[in-house]
């Protein structure tokens, strides 16, 4: 340490008239120290207050200038060394260095800069409003085969994107093109990852999204799942799963994702087969959530059922109805979902057997699978009239649908369980269908469903009931006194919270429902005409209609509505 005590005072003490070959003698002398002891070395170097003496240094003569921003690059490693390097005033100096021609200058200024601002909020901040930004894509650009300063500015790109500043920045910029660039022209798998990863935060920007697909980032990211998509090793899935992830991500714009679909042109579309019969689970999950989030349009709906996805997504989840991925099993129903909105895809997904296909999954003990089956199913169902019956009558659909609506641990699935139940007697309107919800126990529960604490589940089960009284009220008579209907019904015309439509659709069950001798009674004891006559006074012209024919039911008073 002798001789790196001397060596600091020459730097400190030398001043201006230290010769530049004795000055780099000094500056190697620390490196050489640093490699020795670290430690021992830092120590010193705080010790000796060398570090303002190495920020004077940056400004001189070229070859000090270079040698001290090596010297600076090594000292910045050590994160004991961070605070003084920040208190010495490194950074503020060390940023203009970023715009010199000097390619070893570059290296070195850049991993000091790196190192020394690593973690650091305030000083990446502080990088962004000194343009630093520019700087980076600028080095990029002019020297794409030099690899250790891409490497060096990829790892500051990717400490600085997370800040909004940097990606506003960055959509001045060509950075798109550059990035992509280099993901086409390597192999190398540490060089791949930290590209992905800048993407994959560039990919947070709507701009710059819409940027990365008009540079071809989807070709350049089908490659390297082509490439890896036979691979096991543990490196190649990191990737794997890097590239998967930035799919989603671009998916997840609007105008990046038609880009994307490009009519099922797209390199992302005209994979997705390969990728659904992959044998890594996670190209499978891309494939479906891929289709999932192009479904959002209704155009490209039309198009993919048009092009055969749905039976591809059906195989998908015939392979994974035994013990399969929990996650690949939620998205590809999830793209079935979004698939069946547009009415004619409902009529072909229908025809293709889709709704039958799909209640192999009946028998999933997964939640999050039994919710988007349910959500699929009601989907499908919703104004197919056919579909509603025949699907209404399936015993096996309607034993698991009563068992769903009991689930006390997962509320959503038992929330779509009694929506689907509700969705079945609104679109069949049939008497077949109301005798077989009612004979697996079932109406139970969409009694329970009308004072549901979600508006639209109370209204569409209101309106089922109200259906299925019109149908057969005979039948279900029973049920509904033994679940207290005329009750509810009353507390929810009598509750104030209660919304306008829910008392509108409340009423004109309990219209259907005086049909009933024994209900009709149930609702003269409850005193219900009381709630009534207020209700004809109501803000809702609707309501206050709607309640004075139900008096005038309540009191017999049938001329009223036959003129």
């Amino acid at each position: 340490m002798e001789s790196l005590n001397l060596h600091l005072e020459h730097l400190k003490f030398g001043g201006g008239d230290a010769k530049e070959d004795q000055i780099i003698e000094s500056l190697s002398g620390i490196l050489q120290a640093l490699t020795e002891d670290k430690h021992r070395t830092c120590s010193l170097l705080i010790e000796s207050d060398v570090l303002r003496t190495l920020a004077r240094l940056l400004q001189s003569d070229p070859l000090c200038a270079v040698k001290t921003a090596q010297v600076l690059a090594e000292i910045a490693k050590n994160e004991e060394m961070k605070i003084p390097c920040i208190d010495a005033g490194l950074v503020p100096v060390l940023i203009p260095l970023l715009d010199s021609r000097d390619q070893e200058m570059l290296l070195h200024v850049g991993r000091a800069i790196g190192r020394i601002c690593y973690d650091n909020n305030d000083l990446q901040e502080q990088l962004v409003r000194a343009e630093v930004i520019n700087s980076l894509v600028r080095i990029m650009s002019e020297y794409p085969d030099n690899e250790p300063l891409v490497r060096v500015n990829l790892l500051a790109l990717s400490n600085l994107a997370d800040l909004d500043a940097a990606k506003e920045d960055l959509t001045k910029t060509r950075v798109a093109e550059h990035l992509v660039h280099q993901l086409q022209t390597t192999n190398h798998h540490e060089k791949v990852e930290i590209i992905l990863e800048v993407l994959q935060t560039l990919a947070e920007n709507d701009t710059l999204k819409l940027q990365l697909v008009e540079a071809g980032i989807q070709e350049a990211v089908a490659e390297i799942l082509k490439r890896l998509q036979d691979s096991s090793k543990p490196e190649d899935m990191c990737s794997l799963k890097a590239a998967s992830d930035l799919i989603v991500s671009l998916l997840l714009g609007d105008e990046s994702m038609q880009q994307l679909f490009a009519e099922g042109k797209g390199a992302i579309y005209q994979n997705i087969g390969i990728w659904l019969t992959s044998k890594h689970t996670q190209l499978q999950l891309t494939g479906a959530l891929a289709i999932a989030n192009f479904a959002r349009n209704d155009s490209n709906c039309v198009r993919m059922v048009q092009l055969g996805v749905v039976h591809q997504l059906l195989d998908l989840l015939e392979h994974h109805v035994e013990n399969g991925d929990v996650s690949v099993q939620h998205a590809a129903l999830s793209a079935l979902r979004n698939l069946a909105i547009p009415v004619a895809n409902k009529v072909q997904m229908l025809d293709e057997g889709v709704a039958k296909r799909i209640q192999m999954l009946l028998r999933s003990d997964m939640p999050p699978v039994q919710f988007k089956l349910l959500g699929t199913l009601r989907m499908l169902m919703d104004g197919q009239a056919d579909a509603a019956e025949e699907l209404g009558q399936d015993l096996m659909l309607l034993s698991r649908l009563v068992q769903w609506c009991d689930s006390k641990d997962h509320a959503g699935v038992c929330g779509e369980a009694n929506r689907l139940l509700a969705s079945l007697i609104r679109h069949s309107r049939s008497q077949e269908v109301v005798k077989a919800i009612q004979e697996a126990g079932a109406m139970k529960h969409l009694v329970c469903m009308a004072t549901s604490e979600h508006a639209i589940m109370q209204n569409e089960a209101l309106i089922a009931l109200a259906i299925a009284s019109a149908i057969d009220l005979e039948i279900i008579k029973e049920e509904f006194k033994e679940a207290s209907l005329v009750q509810n019904i009353h507390k929810l015309l009598q509750d104030e919270s209660t919304g306008p439509e829910v008392k509108y659709n409340s009423i004109g069950l309990l219209c259907s429902l005086l049909n009933s001798g024994d209900l009709r009674q149930e609702a003269e004891g409850d005193e219900i005409k009381e709630t009534l006559e207020k209700l004809c006074g109501h803000i809702n012209e609707n309501v206050a209609k709607q309640a004075l024919m139900a008096l005038h039911i309540l009191n017999g008073e049938q001329s009223f509505f036959e003129q």
